[in-house]
């Protein structure tokens, strides 16, 4: 996993962006375990949904979220990859016991 520091990405109000397994963070960042595993979660997901359907699930899901709270934020937390990396952020061993798309349960 390659880390690279910009001025550009990630958004506003988030610590780190994953773009096809490479994270951006802004300059002088330093993140903490929890993060790189969430994004080390995330790069997995991509690699099983072969990169480019993980970005057209991604955006499909996070639109019907939005219909469904009409809330951008809400919408994001509630997208079944992210609360995969966000429930298994914390467990250092998760990335050798994960099953294939373990995503799936979370939908």
């Amino acid at each position: 996993m390659k880390i690279i520091q910009n001025n550009i990405l990630p958004p506003k109000n988030f610590t780190a962006i994953n773009l096809f397994g490479l994270i951006f963070v802004k300059t002088n960042t330093i993140l903490s375990g929890r993060t790189v595993r969430h994004e080390l979660i995330h790069t997995v997901q991509m690699k099983e949904m072969l990169y480019i359907l993980f970005y057209i699930w991604y955006a499909i899901e996070w639109i019907i979220r939005f219909i469904q709270y009409k809330d951008a934020t809400l919408a994001y937390y509630n997208i079944s990859f992210e609360i995969e990396a966000y429930d298994n952020q914390n467990d250092i061993g998760y990335l050798e016991t994960r099953k294939l798309f373990s995503w799936i349960k979370y939908l």
